[in-house]
């Protein structure tokens, strides 16, 4: 079985997806907001601050959104390191502007905090927690270097050290909190995204897979009656011709029955013909596991008593994601067997269930409340390490899993077998659905099997 590839969705090449253009776009709206801060200060309230200096931080602000039009294109990606220096460059020209402006004294010190939840959101931890720590440092040192706001008779407007004191202590703790709140959601709407376009991924190959198969399967139906013709009548011909001639006969008959062989063996993969799209639980159940039979460990599919009086079996649709999501399960549960797995079936006049058990090591006890989360990393022990180096596993098969199941209607649980049972602590999953979710003889979907399509040359 081939993993999901995920190379092209990580979550660490999200530095890669800021454009130029919307980073200009925001420069433009601060240095907009600056220009009538500062305006208002002097021209309402008769603040004297140092214009000068002021119209210069801004003008260099202004200067760098110039030069990167005309130097770069607008839809160009910035890359990590180039994200980092924009964010870096906007901190510390705000924190210029503040310390110019009174420092903590200024309302709009408040403003720092924007910088660090963008880096938090779009940057790496390493580059985040770097933005964040230069934000916490310059707001310290303003607090006691500062150029100090005056009113129009000279006097200072400075807030009593209490109140800077309580400012300071709320911008360090609004950097920090709202720096990790807004890592952590993140972190987690893109681990979401990335899984859900993993999921997509797989269900397209699976269903590429599918219709492969049906146009496989018919390919050998409709090509069957001329390549029974050719061998009835290169038998005809080794029964009247001798010599060369008969063994040219012999090797056309040979090469009909490979080509039967071949297109009899490459319609198993798939099998979607029309009178196929609808099969007894059992046999997509079979088909889901069919292929680990061969992988060293004991498959063994069966029916609980309970159902097995019964002769209803439900006739369910082949779809991509029940089998799909059922070979990730068991494909699991045949990675972390010690030597036998077990899938039982059973169905009731109401549900249907589906239960897969190993005689593994089962689900770790810290990890079973968050089974079925994507990308979920832990430190196993040494000895499965040891057993089998090669597995990396980051939960992501099993969300898959879980994601294309629930997709169906079905419901998951995840649990440990008990300590005295005759199957051992191993992994147990269950699949339940209500028949009318899956079973075709209960859904309002129609029955009728449509005829076979002609494949026209």
């Amino acid at each position: 079985m081939r993993q999901t590839d995920t190379s092209l969705i990580a979550g660490t090449q999200r530095g890669n997806w800021i454009r130029l253009r919307t980073m200009i776009a925001v420069r433009w709206v601060a240095i907009a907001g600056q220009l009538l801060a500062i305006s208002a200060a002097v021209l309402w309230f008769d603040v004297q601050l140092p214009i000068g200096l002021c119209v210069l931080a801004i003008c260099i602000a202004a200067l760098s959104n110039i030069v990167a039009l005309f130097i770069f294109p607008t839809n160009k990606r910035l890359s990590e390191q180039e994200s980092l220096a924009v964010t870096y460059f906007d901190l510390l020209q705000l924190c210029l502007l503040l310390f110019l402006t009174g420092g903590l004294n200024n309302p709009f010190g408040i403003l720092v905090l924007g910088p660090v939840v963008l880096s938090s959101t779009v940057l790496t931890l390493r580059s985040a927690v770097l933005v964040g720590a230069t934000a916490m440092a310059l707001t310290s040192a303003m607090v006691f270097y500062n150029i100090p706001m005056r009113d129009a008779a000279g006097a200072e407007l400075q807030m009593p050290e209490l109140f800077v004191f309580g400012h300071w202590t709320a911008l360090m703790i609004g950097i920090v909190f709202l720096g990790v709140y807004s890592r952590r959601v993140t972190s987690e709407i893109n681990t979401m995204s990335d899984a859900l376009a993993a999921t997509q991924m797989a269900l397209s190959r699976e269903q590429k897979l599918t219709d492969l198969g049906g146009v496989v399967a018919a390919a050998a139906h409709e090509l069957g009656t001329p390549l029974a013709t050719i061998k009835l009548a290169s038998a005809e011909l080794m029964e009247e011709l001798e010599g060369d001639l008969r063994e040219d006969a012999e090797l056309i008959r040979e090469q009909a029955d490979r080509c039967r062989d071949i297109l009899r063996s490459m319609g198993r993969a798939g099998k979607e013909d029309s009178h196929l799209r609808q099969a007894p639980l059992s046999a997509v159940l079979r088909e889901a596991a069919e292929p680990h039979w061969e992988r060293g460990k004991t498959v063994t599919l069966s029916v609980l008593p309970e159902t097995a009086a019964e002769r209803d079996q439900p006739t369910i649709d082949r779809r991509p994601e029940i089998i799909h999501g059922l070979r990730n399960l068991v494909q699991n549960a045949v990675d972390f067997a010690g030597s036998a797995v077990w899938i039982e079936t059973m169905w009731t006049a109401d549900t249907i269930s589906i239960r897969i058990q190993d005689d593994g090591p089962g689900f770790p006890p810290t990890l079973l409340s968050r089974i079925g989360d994507p990308f979920v990393r832990l430190r196993r022990p040494t000895a499965q390490r040891a057993a089998r180096p090669e597995y990396e596993g980051m939960g992501l098969g099993l969300f898959i899993a879980k994601t294309l199941l629930e997709r169906t209607g079905a419901q998951l649980t995840f649990a440990n077998g008990a300590a005295d049972g005759l199957r051992g602590r191993g992994a147990i999953v269950e699949v339940l659905w209500h028949r009318t979710a899956i079973d075709v003889a209960r859904s309002d979907r129609p029955q009728a099997l449509a005829p076979n399509q002609l494949i026209l040359p």
